[in-house]
């Protein structure tokens, strides 16, 4: 699975995106996920091949616009569940995630 989690800069969501990883790898999922910021979260989108993207709660009042993104390419998109932006919400995110991709 291919995660992309968009944040304001990409920095803060490096630590949760390290917490989601090790979870995923502890529970013998395997992972690929990235952070970026809000201003690269398109091309990066489009780049590559991702299974899901991640809003993070401090742009989620940007949802909108990043929904318009990601369904223009059939990306399913969430934000980050309450609590879960921590690096010990990881397991609510992974949830998150597994059951988003199954839909």
């Amino acid at each position: 699975m291919k995660v992309l989690m968009v944040c304001s800069g990409g920095m803060s969501s490096a630590i949760i995106v390290k917490a989601i990883k090790k979870e995923a790898d502890s529970q013998g999922i395997n992972l690929d996920i990235n952070a970026v910021g809000t201003g690269v979260f398109e091309d990066t989108l489009k780049a590559d091949n991702y299974d899901m993207a991640l809003v993070a709660p401090q742009v989620k009042h940007r949802f909108k616009d990043f929904k318009e993104i990601a369904d223009n390419l059939s990306v399913p998109i969430e934000v980050v569940v309450p609590m879960g932006y921590t690096p010990i919400g990881a397991p609510k995110v992974l949830k998150q995630i597994l059951n988003t991709i199954k839909k």
